[in-house]
């Protein structure tokens, strides 16, 4: 019974590792209704569509329209109406002097409610702002805009990264599928050998009952990673926002080690490029900024005025008892400045150390973002160059597996040996093809992390590459594939 399985190529020109077969047929994971998809499909998704990343974006328009009412803070405000009084009885006049009277007057025009002898009580163009808003309370809005555009960025990293990890996950479950249902073959193979071996008196029967225990842990294992590809799915579909209803089945037809990230950098140079790239650190930046102009416009509002400019001008008819006289032009102006000094001036004080204090709280969240990046970019190049170490070691260790299994078959074949003596080398060959999986995982999400560590999406990644082509098998539904050219193609 020869065992040659086809192989997995880790990259262009590298050793071939012998991977499980590919069923000619969709693998009973797969749900019949799946959605063929690719990683690159699935970042442009998460990035027009994920939820987090809309929110953050909105908050960069809330920002700007901040900025916009921050620039038109000292124009003034546009007021019309209309305003009737009338007073009966008593009164008392400039001289001081108490009298009876009745009076009454209508106003309309710019502005509403004007008698007497004071302008109008709702001045028909009217500003009222503090001097020292209407320098620095645009510079603030202007740092705020660059914070909250640096932290959109920041979020779309994260989001793509998790896309990319959720979508090596569902790949993972995906071969997990593969090599149970190898497994379960291989098992049921020397099961029903044991079996004829027992009842042809080669073999015990023991062994046949033991093969067949065997053989239910395989059956239950397929059923695990079956459930496991629809969790992966599941996980998937919630960070894309697509009908939750309809699962996704990855396009590769395999896992391969990916290059991304600049590993052949010093550690050094790659710490430096993940400060001077990352967003967060963009944003703490821009923190310090705000608070800094928010800091300087403490300090100078004492020394500005306050604004108030008040312009009324429509139409009065005023008069005693029923006796009004004929409509006349009305105007008012009122400008003013005057100038405060709040609390006594304590005021003023405690809101330049409140300022002055988040100003600092700023700096020092830098400093621990920059900490943050530079133990990310270290911990994730020790990652890849310690997992492409572990990928040889699997490489080697499913090829002994295979080889140990091959002459388990051929001893069987010879009659040299029970099926049962096989059992243990089909066990150690699932277990070298998972380790091989986890190490190839492992490594290509480690490549991920630092490219998102150096302040890289992962998009950019995804626009480089091609969708995989040829893997949708025939009644399958129209993959969800981007729009990128094939390999070879400019």
């Amino acid at each position: 019974m020869p065992f040659g399985p086809p192989a997995i190529k880790l990259a262009s020109g590298s050793e071939e590792v012998p991977a499980p077969a590919p069923s000619a047929k969709k693998p009973a994971a797969v749900h019949a209704d799946a959605y063929p998809i690719d990683l690159a499909t699935a970042l442009r998704l998460a990035d027009a569509g994920n939820l987090q990343v809309a929110y953050a974006r909105e908050q960069i328009r809330q920002a700007l329209a901040r900025a916009d009412r921050a620039d038109v803070l000292w124009l003034p405000s546009i007021r019309a109406g209309v305003g009737f009084n009338n007073h009966e009885g008593a009164i008392q006049n400039v001289a001081g002097g108490q009298i009876n009277t009745n009076r009454g007057a209508v106003y309309f025009g710019a502005g509403a409610t004007g008698y007497g002898n004071g302008s109008p009580t709702v001045p028909g163009i009217y500003a009222n702002f503090s001097l020292a808003d209407a320098i620095f309370q645009p510079l603030a809005a202007q740092q705020l805009i660059g914070c909250r555009q640096q932290a959109a960025a920041a979020v779309q990293n994260d989001t793509l990264l998790r896309v990319a990890l959720a979508y090596l996950d569902l790949l993972r479950a995906n071969q997990e599928a593969t090599i149970a249902g190898e497994s379960r073959d291989l098992t049921r193979q020397l099961a029903d050998l044991t079996g004829n071996y027992a009842k042809a008196g080669e073999g015990l029967q023991a062994d046949a009952d033991r093969m067949q225990t065997e053989l239910t842990v395989r059956l239950n294992d397929v059923e695990r990673a079956a459930e496991g590809v629809q969790s992966a799915s599941a996980r998937l579909v919630q960070l894309l926002r697509l009908d939750p209803a309809t699962p996704l089945n990855p396009l590769e037809p395999t896992i391969v080690p990916i290059e991304m990230a600049p590993v052949g950098m010093p550690l050094r140079q790659l710490i430096a490029e993940g400060l001077s790239q990352r967003p967060e650190l963009a944003e703490n930046r821009m923190l310090v900024g705000e608070a800094a102009a928010r800091l300087r416009r403490e300090e100078v509002a004492p020394l500005l005025p306050n604004v108030i400019l008040g312009i009324s001008e429509g139409d009065l008819s005023a008069g005693q008892g029923d006796s009004f006289a004929n409509l006349q032009d009305r105007f008012d102006l009122d400008a003013i400045a005057y100038w405060e000094l709040r609390n006594f001036g304590f005021g003023d004080r405690a809101a330049q150390h409140e300022v002055r204090s988040q100003m600092q709280q700023a700096q020092i969240r830098q400093f621990d973002v920059a900490d943050q990046i530079a133990r990310e970019v270290v911990e994730s190049y020790a990652q890849i160059q310690s997992r492409r170490t572990e990928i040889e070691t699997a490489r080697r260790g499913i090829q002994s597996a295979i080889d140990s299994h091959r002459r388990n078959l051929e001893r069987i074949q010879a009659a040299k040996g029970l099926p049962i003596e096989a059992l243990q080398s089909v066990q150690a060959l699932a277990q070298a093809r998972r380790e091989y999986l986890r190490t190839l995982i492992d490594y290509d999400a480690a490549q991920f992390s630092l490219y998102r560590a150096l302040g890289s999406p992962v998009l950019h990644y995804a626009d480089k590459t091609a969708p995989p082509s040829g893997n949708a098998q025939p009644g399958d539904r129209e993959p969800i594939r981007a729009q990128t050219p094939s390999p070879g193609h400019d």
